[in-house]
């Protein structure tokens, strides 16, 4: 009873901040990372460079779910801004579901921008079943095919340091996320902004401005304030003896 109660709240909650929001411009706070990640798309098709998205190997079904669809959101953007570009992004995952969903995001981007023709399924691609074969492949892309950043956005476990690694021999621009502690602790090391906790969530919102991406983290916010406020509570009935 508790998970259907907490999900209406949520979304009457985001309705109503998303009303809001459409009044009231959306102030966010600056994650340098996002800032880094606006400036590198104009770059990149001025240079002629590539972006590789890595979206990792979560399994849609499961709690890893939510860091994919994050991860797919904003590739959505990042796919309409770069179609123009003679070299458009490409993206890697490690799980076949999201290989399909991956590609169907960039032609959704594509068709967007009004250059659906332009769209090859080849810029989204399955390169390995494991996380080590996932991470062996993805690191061919960085190395090969012109990038000039690799964005990791997903679930991604320790084998993130062989992408991690990659891209620092190649002298490539970093930016990564994960909802895994062990994959999150190789990026904060690897990265030079890293992303941490729920700012993986964040993307879409600082790319697009959007009224209901900016929404959700508001959303996000008030149940952080809640769950701490629950826990100092519960801390503060066991030291009286109330619990």
């Amino acid at each position: 009873m508790i998970a259907p109660a907490i999900l209406v709240v949520a979304t009457f909650l985001l309705l109503v901040i998303t009303l809001w929001k459409r009044r009231s411009p959306a102030h966010l706070r600056e994650i340098a990372a996002f800032t880094k990640l606006v400036h590198t798309l104009g770059l990149s098709i001025e240079d002629g460079k590539r972006l590789h998205i890595s979206l990792g190997n979560g399994n849609l079904l499961d709690a890893r779910g939510g860091s994919a669809f994050a991860g797919l959101a904003l590739l959505r953007n990042i796919a309409e801004r770069t179609s123009v570009s003679d070299k458009p992004a490409v993206a890697s995952a490690g799980d076949p579901t999201l290989g399909l969903l991956t590609q169907d995001t960039l032609q959704a981007g594509y068709l967007a921008a009004g250059v659906e023709e332009d769209y090859v399924h080849t810029m989204g691609r399955v390169t390995g079943l494991t996380p080590f074969s996932y991470a062996a492949g993805a690191m061919h892309i960085a190395q090969n095919e012109d990038v000039s950043t690799n964005i990791i956005i997903g679930h991604v476990g320790p084998e993130v340091g062989l992408l991690t690694d990659a891209s620092d021999r190649a002298n490539i621009n970093l930016i990564g996320a994960s909802d895994n502690l062990a994959g999150q602790a190789v990026l904060f090391a690897s990265t030079q902004d890293p992303l941490i906790g729920e700012e993986l969530f964040a993307g879409v919102a600082y790319l697009n401005q959007d009224t209901a991406h900016a929404a959700s983290l508001t959303v996000q916010d008030i149940f952080r304030w809640l769950i701490i406020l629950v826990l100092l509570g519960g801390a503060a009935a066991k030291f009286v003896g109330v619990i």
